[in-house]
């Protein structure tokens, strides 16, 4: 296979669109602009619960309710990218992104903020969908690391950039500006329309299976309603709609995802291993604020603070990474990733207690970590499907690692009203016995327990998967 080759066929899916690295250079900036969107209104949710007179459970729909409609458009896009040109599909949904900013912006009440997010989030949710798409059609295999790696340094420098965007619109504006920076995509749109090729998808003349999509959706939905708002009614409703999805696959001539999709059992385990990892992975984004207020007892701009380091390094060496997976194999970047993420829930098992400063340094590990881990787990999935299931497929990818998340975020929140008797690690038990350490230790040895558990959970990850991955392919021949 010719990495260089000109022009991208559906008889030659292997060969690379001349525009490929254009396009993900284009999708690096945008994926910065949606990470940001998604995070920038944390911050200000109380100051909108203010003005609403509303509580904060209510106003935090406004980030809940994004993140729900963002986990389902992924793999809505995913589908229609088998159907439809993706030039359209953005189009579409980036204009609806700017469309949602623009309400927003002009909000009055808290029910048009909330309209005016949901609208963005559908239009965002293209954008993790083609982040995933367009390397697999348009980048040959040995350069498609490099590709994603692009995604990840876009997603680490908008989750960097967050925070410290939103402290700087909201010192001077009101919180509504917030909705602005999306708009910036409309100049994007000329550039993607000229650089995506006008691709005939395969799957244009096949019906849309709308009950079995709208399953999906309900299956997530109500999975996720249930697990953040532990309503174990709304968990029993989603596995009745999962269990009708996973009828509706095997009922219908032409159904939503076709089961011959989980036959390729590489494609089945990585995304399995993928859901742990990131439901792992979030840990480093909702415990670690949780440990600096409730051990170090930090305020909210600090902690901000304390997070935007790893961020901003795991942004700077994010396409290092994908450098690394075309270069040495997805095994070896996962290696050096599971190892930087097992460092740091070692450390932080191990140093609770130690002054903020030190864990903002381990945090370095783990966001790096993520990020390469990220990079090899889609690279690997991008190279277990064949061409005619790579929409919709790699569309369930970002969808389930959402799914992960969301369910390991409302774990974790059960798991830190908990109680530690005791040190399981014996250098935190060690340590805090000599009173070696700064912060006050009520509930240290919890987050000490917990991070040890994560590590433990990793190596076992990394084992598992070098056993089936250590010598991947290049292509599917041998997924079955």
């Amino acid at each position: 296979m010719n990495a260089s080759a000109e022009n991208t066929s559906p008889e030659n899916p292997n060969a690379e669109n001349p525009n490929g690295l254009k396009l993900m250079r284009l999708l690096m900036f945008t994926l910065i602009l949606s990470s940001m969107s998604s995070l920038m209104f944390n911050i200000v949710l109380p100051r909108i619960s203010e003005e609403f007179q509303l509580s904060y459970a209510r106003v935090s729909w406004l980030t809940s309710g994004y993140t729900i409609i963002y986990a389902i458009g992924t793999v809505m896009y995913g589908k229609l990218a088998d159907r439809f040109r993706l030039k359209n599909l953005l189009t579409f949904g980036l204009a609806l992104f700017a469309f949602g900013s623009l309400a927003g912006l002009f909000s009055t009440t808290y029910w048009m903020a909330l309209a005016a997010r949901c609208l963005q989030s559908a239009g965002a949710a293209c954008i993790p969908a083609m982040a995933m798409i367009i390397p697999t059609r348009f980048i040959a295999p040995e350069r498609r690391g490099q590709a994603m790696g692009m995604s990840a340094v876009g997603l680490a420098l908008g989750t960097a950039l967050a925070p410290v965007v939103s402290a700087v619109i909201v010192s001077v504006a009101d919180w509504r500006w917030l909705f602005v920076p999306p708009l910036v995509l409309l100049v994007l749109l000329p550039l993607y329309r000229r650089f995506l090729m006008d691709d005939d998808p395969k799957g244009a003349r096949e019906s849309f299976d709308w009950l079995g999509g709208g399953l999906l959706a309900a299956t997530v939905a109500l999975l996720l309603l249930g697990v953040t708002n532990r309503d174990g009614g709304l968990l029993l409703a989603g596995l009745a709609a999962l269990a009708l999805f996973v009828w509706r696959m095997h009922a219908a001539e032409q159904p939503f995802v076709r089961p011959a999709l989980f036959r390729f059992k590489r494609y089945t385990l990585a995304l399995s291993l993928s859901f742990l990892i990131h439901a792992i992975g979030i840990s480093l984004f909702f415990l670690t604020p949780k440990l600096l207020d409730e051990v170090y007892s930090l305020d909210a701009n600090w902690i901000g603070f304390a997070m935007v380091p790893a961020a901003l390094v795991a942004s700077t060496l994010g396409r290092a990474g994908g450098k690394w997976a075309d270069r040495m194999g997805n095994a070896f970047l996962f290696r050096i990733a599971s190892g930087l993420l097992i460092l740091c829930f070692l450390l932080f098992s191990g140093f609770v207690g130690v002054h903020p400063l030190w864990i903002s340094v381990f945090l370095i590990f783990g966001n790096v970590g993520q990020s390469f881990i990220g990079v090899a787990m889609s690279n690997t999935i991008s190279r277990t499907l064949p061409k005619e299931y790579v929409g919709v497929g790699m569309g369930l990818y970002p969808m389930m690692n959402f799914i992960a998340q969301g369910i390991a975020m409302g774990v974790y929140g059960i798991a830190v009203e908990l109680d530690a008797a005791s040190d399981w690690n014996p250098l935190h038990g060690l340590l805090r016995g000599l009173d070696l350490f700064e912060a006050n230790m009520a509930g240290s040895s919890l987050y000490s327990n917990l991070f040890l558990v994560l590590a433990v959970l990793h190596a076992g990850i990394l084992w598992l998967y070098l056993s089936r991955f250590r010598k991947e392919k290049l292509s599917a021949e041998n997924n079955g």
